[in-house]
């Protein structure tokens, strides 16, 4: 795990976030929200040093402290190591956002081809990561009545997406809620999202540019809302269970512009 240093010194009266998987995307995003309400925020990246340096800056200049750590969640020691960092930086930790997340983009035809490195790769960093650091955070989280929120798909719920590992991990992720839910009550509630469609690069960079807008058009074609989701919207319901929903808990949320409905429904008479 390399270190790279934050940009301004520590704020104090600040709560303070950590958000995996958060360079790019909904992570980033994540970050820049909690970063506006008051929050100081450890930004993890496993590969992508600019783009985490980038989201540090836009933090930076919204007025938190931040950290930025490399670190691969599947492993438990660099867990360990980003909680160990923050309460080294800020002396608390108040939220816990799973976002750190992989896939391979196989297809619904190709579904038994996938080795075992790769299935162990996704579920390790999907699952394992999330179990990993909600270990290593909860004494921290307890101490203050904290929160975790982590970042599902409705892979998990539906069962469809771009791997079979990919929705393994994600059904695990929202047992794994339900399970953690109940176990850390009352001390700390645990909840999670499951978008659908995202509007990140994330897609792009697994099936290209042509595949994508080919399938987020007939997303909004079949999906009751007819948009796919921004990072925002997606960090817009994250930070509201961490910042709010004080009486919310073991919620799985399904973040998909109503696709798990079964898609649009023709009214008789209607045009």
């Amino acid at each position: 795990m390399t270190h790279t240093a934050a940009v301004s010194t520590p704020a104090t009266g600040r709560k303070v976030a950590i958000i995996t998987g958060s360079a790019t995307g909904v992570g980033a995003a994540t970050a820049l929200m909690l970063a506006t309400r008051g929050y100081n925020v450890l930004i993890n990246y496993s590969r992508s040093e600019a783009e985490a340096l980038a989201t540090q800056a836009a933090c930076a200049q919204a007025g938190a402290d931040t950290l930025v750590l490399q670190g691969d969640v599947s492993v438990d020691a660099d867990c360990r190591k980003l909680v160990q960092a923050t309460l080294a930086r800020w002396g608390r930790l108040d939220a816990l956002v799973n976002n750190a997340g992989v896939t391979t983009f196989t297809g619904a035809a190709n579904w038994d081809v996938l080795d075992a490195p790769t299935f162990e790769h996704i579920f390790g960093v999907n699952a394992m990561g999330a179990f990993f650091m909600v270990r290593a955070c909860m004494p921290h989280l307890k101490a203050v009545h904290g929160c975790v929120v982590n970042v599902s798909s409705i892979a998990g719920a539906l069962g469809i997406g771009s791997s079979v590992p990919y929705i393994a991990s994600k059904g695990a992720v929202n047992a794994l809620t339900l399970y953690l839910a109940r176990a850390l009550a009352p001390e700390i509630r645990v909840n999670a999202v499951c978008p659908g469609l995202i509007t990140t690069r994330w897609f792009v960079d697994g099936i290209g540019q042509e595949g994508f807008d080919k399938i987020k058009a007939v997303y909004e074609q079949t999906a009751p809302l007819a948009r796919a989701s921004t990072p925002e919207d997606v960090a817009e319901a994250v930070v509201w269970l961490v910042d709010g929903a004080r009486t919310m808990t073991g919620e799985i949320i399904l973040l998909d512009s109503g696709m798990h409905l079964g898609g649009k429904v023709t009214v008789p008479g209607k045009v």
